[in-house]
């Protein structure tokens, strides 16, 4: 049994936005951010559909309708899918780091799709054989950190920066920092490069740049180019993410530089 106690007074600054309908409240964390990117709630008042952009990371999702908790992983996605948002419910997420590894659930085996966890009568979540107390927007940090103390929350190396050898037993091959890098993340350098772009590109016009600075600093052949990579990634164009009040999860898009979004 595992209990998640009150944290401290540390300061963290909370940002807030509303769209669809939904007021989001989200905030970094003052945990290494090498294992939490981002936390999250929100809280529907009627029954919606929101456009959820592809994601390189994963998340761990709660829901709670009518007193009735629900919990899950939601794993990276590789395209964007319009998602219902159920009426009367709280949301609270936590968007953890590219890179970090919940034991019993990597990844690379929640692609596209949704683990849903057990939670108790008590209100209790199974994860690993264990119950935990389910966390708040207020104390995520120490639910995370009892993840992480117990061993089921960390990160496995993705490769970067070691010395690729062709000759065996003198290093790792190309072939095997690629396999080991899908084994962490459940995508290739390729597709994480090319949804890091897309959100970092919905972010930038979310900000109201216009798209040729965007095509410029991303890499993109030309505006067309640009505009199928929001399609296929954003689930929207340039101008519905100009518009005010459009992107319900603008703040996810991308929040950092380097991988992951």
């Amino acid at each position: 049994m595992v209990d998640v106690g009150s944290l401290g007074r540390e300061s963290r600054q909370v940002t807030t936005e509303e769209a669809v309908g939904l007021r989001f409240e989200h905030r970094d964390t003052e945990i290494d951010v090498s294992l939490v990117d981002r936390v999250w709630r929100t809280r529907s008042d009627s029954a919606e559909t929101m456009t959820s952009a592809a994601r390189t990371c994963w998340q761990l999702i709660l829901s709670r309708t009518q007193g009735r908790l629900h919990a899950g992983l939601r794993g990276p996605e590789t395209r964007a899918t319009t998602a219902p948002v159920p009426p009367d419910t709280e949301f609270l997420g936590v968007r953890f780091a590219f890179g970090a590894v919940l034991r019993p659930h990597p990844a690379a085996s929640v692609v596209d799709g949704y683990v849903p966890f057990p939670v108790t009568e008590s209100g209790r979540i199974v994860i690993g054989g264990e119950e935990w107390e389910a966390p708040t927007f207020e104390n995520v940090e120490h639910f995370v950190r009892r993840l992480q103390d117990a061993g089921l929350l960390g990160r496995s190396p993705l490769g970067d920066g070691e010395q690729v050898t062709g000759r065996s037993g003198a290093g790792p091959t190309e072939r095997t920092l690629q396999r080991r890098y899908r084994a962490v993340t459940g995508l290739s350098r390729t597709a994480v490069r090319q949804i890091d772009r897309a959100n970092a590109a919905a972010t930038m016009l979310r900000d109201g740049l216009d798209w040729h600075p965007v095509v410029e600093t991303l890499g993109y052949f030309d505006q067309a180019h640009l505009a199928r990579a929001l399609r296929r990634y954003v689930g929207c164009t340039a101008r519905e993410l100009q518009a005010d009040g459009f992107a319900a999860m603008s703040f996810l898009y991308k929040t950092h530089p380097g991988p992951g979004s």
